[in-house]
């Protein structure tokens, strides 16, 4: 198979949670486990920081990753879903994965593992991880794909595991409660290795700690130790005076970053930079977070595609990630706003629906995925909310109409899931 052949088997033949949904995921680590003893235990062959997470672990792991980066490492990145090409979700210092790897590995591995029948998150978890030891990484920052218990990246033994924060989503497969999806996100605590909590949380902070102990896992809750107040932004980047145990340990610390939710996620990276068994100077700080986007190749969140009018597109797509986004819309200057708005079937919307400005105009549009919710579904579930606009036959075309009647100081808005987002860049 050459490449493009390969992905489509990938796609085509493997579930894959992004496009499926839950019959995609499989709750038990035997095929991971299965997968990697075949390839002989790559995930062992490694040094590795685990992240999982409601929102912000994407975020975390391009921070630290760019941070490590500057020091001199060779970093692995696993993160997922991606945006435009398949192998965003396997780098080593921001540059992906070759195709030619890719289709190696496939053609290398496909009839041994055909009794296995592995899903398409559990094959691109072995791919990377086989990756990263053949290319002898000095550290590997894995992202989780969902959850963190039965995640299929749970099979590594880390220097440090980090939980960025709980808040509801996928309640069908993690648990209908902050305490039962947090207990499902600590499932990546493991023994003797520190964690580093990026939120406390009333609901949850008592079930990590609880964890931890269970593990004689020492727990850092990273906002109690770092404060990061933003001083000033543009569309480019944010500047930080960044506070530790109360006394300011970096001043205008600048991240090319945007987003008012970034600063938590500043926090948790500088916690477990804290933790690392090595040094890591101001300057490489500095260094790591004025180039993060290029060292990293970083997109989608609060990211501006077009400044005239301003759009931007972000890929807040539940309660917790939303509220933060919508909140920064209604900061933003702007005459009057343009929602480019695409969310999945699996979604609570009535929650979710519940956040957004009654005062803008909406273009609704399915993402070109399976589980896209239909854009006339979709309008007339908004009209309960008086969110009022027109269903468009594709993202594209929504983003289009919505540019057509904006002004030059009017706000463009493209959100409501990660497919929508990834349709725009």
């Amino acid at each position: 198979m050459n490449y493009q052949q390969t992905l489509d088997y990938l796609y085509q033949q493997l579930p894959m949670y992004q496009r499926v949904g839950n019959i995609a995921y499989k709750k038990d680590l035997s095929n991971i486990r299965s997968l990697c003893e075949s390839l002989d235990h790559p995930q062992e062959q490694f040094k590795s920081i685990h992240i999982a997470g409601t929102n912000g672990k994407g975020s975390v792991a391009h921070i630290l990753s760019a941070i490590l980066q500057a020091q001199g490492l060779k970093v692995g990145l696993y993160t997922s879903p991606h945006y435009r090409d398949f192998r965003e979700r396997i780098k080593i210092n921001g540059e992906y994965v070759p195709k030619a790897f890719v289709t190696k590995f496939i053609a290398d591995n496909q009839t041994t593992w055909a009794a296995i029948s592995p899903s398409f998150f559990e094959l691109t978890v072995a791919m990377a991880f086989q990756y990263f030891a053949e290319q002898k990484v000095d550290i590997a920052i894995i992202e989780t794909g969902l959850g963190g218990r039965l995640d299929s990246t749970n099979i590594i033994t880390p220097l440090l595991s980090v939980i960025t924060n709980i808040s509801f989503d996928h309640q069908d497969m993690l648990g209908d409660t902050l305490e039962k999806i947090a207990l499902e996100k600590a499932g990546i605590i493991k023994p003797s290795v520190p964690v580093v909590i990026g939120e406390s949380q009333a609901t949850t902070a008592a079930v990590f700690r609880a964890v931890a102990q269970k593990h004689n896992a020492t727990i850092y809750f990273a906002d109690q130790l770092h404060k990061a107040v933003p001083i000033s932004t543009n569309y480019e980047q944010t500047i930080f005076n960044v506070f530790h145990h109360k006394l300011l340990r970096y001043t205008a610390l600048k991240a090319n970053i945007t987003g008012e939710y970034q600063h938590k996620n500043i926090q948790t990276a500088l916690q477990v930079v804290d933790l690392l068994p090595f040094y890591v100077k101001e300057d490489v700080i500095r260094a790591g977070l004025i180039n993060l986007k290029e060292r990293t190749g970083f997109m989608g969140r609060w990211q501006v595609i077009h400044k005239e009018p301003l759009t931007i597109c972000d890929s807040a797509h539940n309660e917790a990630g939303l509220t933060y986004a919508l909140q920064q819309v209604q900061h933003t200057p702007h005459r009057n706003l343009h929602i480019v708005l695409g969310v999945v079937k699996d979604k609570d919307l009535d929650k979710i629906l519940a956040l957004f400005p009654k005062n803008a105009r909406y273009y609704f549009a399915k993402a070109a995925i399976p589980r896209g919710l239909d854009a006339h579904a979709l309008k007339a579930k908004a009209a309960t909310h008086q969110l009022e606009g027109v269903a468009c036959y594709s993202v594209e075309n929504a983003l289009r109409q919505a540019k057509a009647n904006a002004y030059l100081d009017d706000l463009i808005y493209v959100g409501g899931s990660i497919f929508t987002v990834a349709e725009v860049l």
